[in-house]
């Protein structure tokens, strides 16, 4: 991991860290707006521990990448990598809420157990019909396409339901030659639509009444505060980085609001 990250705007290096090529195309990507750094204390830019994994220790490190622009309050990349333990993305888009855009969320998990990768244009208001209309006309028939090359992931919780749309990638796959083969052929084209979608609709978005921003405010509200409580990642981030360091990390650089 580079130790001469300045600010949250340099790029992340992990060592043979799986995601590089996703995260890469996503600042390309952002970059035709006006990225502006965001402050994050030095300790959640770039994080390195050692812990206990069975008999052996093992490095694990945590590298954010963050920014804002005009319409985006808060972009976000938290990179983990410990080697045979777990290689991380998980990417966040939060909207400023003067503006009618759903987030934009990528979770790439790979661990010794095998993928599990999910992707989605997450609603901050999935049962109004302004909101998700324009969205989900588009988003539905890339995910029938994409998902229907893909394992199903399983079920999710009936409490995290209204925080998905109906384009919700998700999927599991094994470890080797048959999960890479998917990961190149199937999922890195799906983030690439899913990705040119989004962009356009923040292109696209025009400003919303107060009534209306602060409706939206308090679905990305919502949002966050569910994300905090059930982040999958905190036993994982516990076991690399400790109970304090996680807790901080979730609730005040994550999952913000």
């Amino acid at each position: 991991m580079s130790s001469k990250r300045l600010h949250s705007l340099d790029p992340v290096v992990l060592k043979e860290w799986r995601w590089e090529p996703f995260l890469s195309e996503t600042i390309q990507a952002f970059s035709r707006f006006d990225l502006q750094s965001v402050s994050l204390p030095l300790d959640f830019l770039d994080k390195e521990n050692c812990f206990r994994s069975k008999s052996t220790s093992q490095i694990a490190v945590s590298s954010t990448w963050a920014c804002r622009t005009k319409k985006l309050r808060f972009l976000r990349a938290a990179c983990v990598e410990s080697s045979g333990s777990a290689s991380v993305l998980n990417f966040l888009v939060n909207p400023l809420p003067k503006y009618d855009l759903p987030f934009f969320g990528a979770d790439f998990v790979t661990l010794p157990s095998g993928h599990l990768l999910a992707l989605d244009l997450q609603p901050v208001l999935k049962t109004d019909q302004v909101h998700t209309e324009n969205v989900w006309k588009s988003l539905i028939p890339l995910h029938k396409r994409w998902q229907s090359l893909l394992p199903p992931g399983g079920p999710i919780p009936r409490e995290a339901e209204s925080y998905f749309s109906p384009g919700f990638l998700w999927t599991r796959l094994p470890l080797g030659i048959e999960g890479d083969r998917l990961i190149s052929e199937v999922l890195r084209p799906a983030y690439s639509e899913y990705l040119s979608l989004y962009l356009n609709l923040v292109e696209q978005a025009i400003e919303v009444s107060a009534p209306r921003s602060s409706l939206l405010l308090e679905g990305q509200k919502n949002y966050m505060r569910y994300r905090a409580k059930k982040d999958p990642a905190r036993g994982l981030l516990t076991r690399f980085f400790g109970n304090e360091w996680t807790e901080s990390y979730i609730n005040d650089i994550l999952f913000d609001l």
